[in-house]
């Protein structure tokens, strides 16, 4: 799979991510020299791991025949200590329906092992920038 990055002359610093059929606009807040029109690509990262907790809940109890309704994750972040090595993410899971103690503490467990903690957590990424000559 590819995703593409394209710039939007239109705002100072924003661009349009293009993955499969879909757009999502990202930019740098007011202070970084954007528009603050879309999201930042802090926020896009922080997101794909709410985004991969919610999907990895409702698979679960999908599968398991766990009635949960209504799904909500929040996101917080402390990047205080990033140049020093530390990135730290809260995610607060807000289930709604009718839940036993029991189905809430495995769809906790579920929401923990999502593929996005995993690779934020578990693996080395590595990363090779070329240039395209035009």
């Amino acid at each position: 799979m590819s995703i593409t990055v394209k710039r939007d002359l239109s705002q100072p610093m924003r661009h349009i991510v293009h993955v499969r059929n879909h757009l999502i606009a990202a930019d740098g807040s007011v202070e970084e020299g954007g528009a603050d029109a879309g999201p930042s690509p802090h926020d896009l990262y922080d997101a794909a791991l709410g985004a991969c907790k919610a999907l990895t809940v409702v698979w679960y109890a999908q599968r398991k025949g766990i009635p949960v309704r209504d799904i909500e994750v929040t996101i917080e972040r402390d990047a205080s200590e990033e140049r020093k090595g530390v990135y730290r993410l809260s995610a607060a899971l807000h289930l709604g329906g009718d839940l036993s103690d029991t189905q809430r503490a495995e769809l906790l467990a579920a929401a923990e092992k999502c593929p996005i903690q995993k690779l934020m957590t578990g693996v080395t990424t590595d990363i090779t920038t070329t240039l395209v000559q035009p």
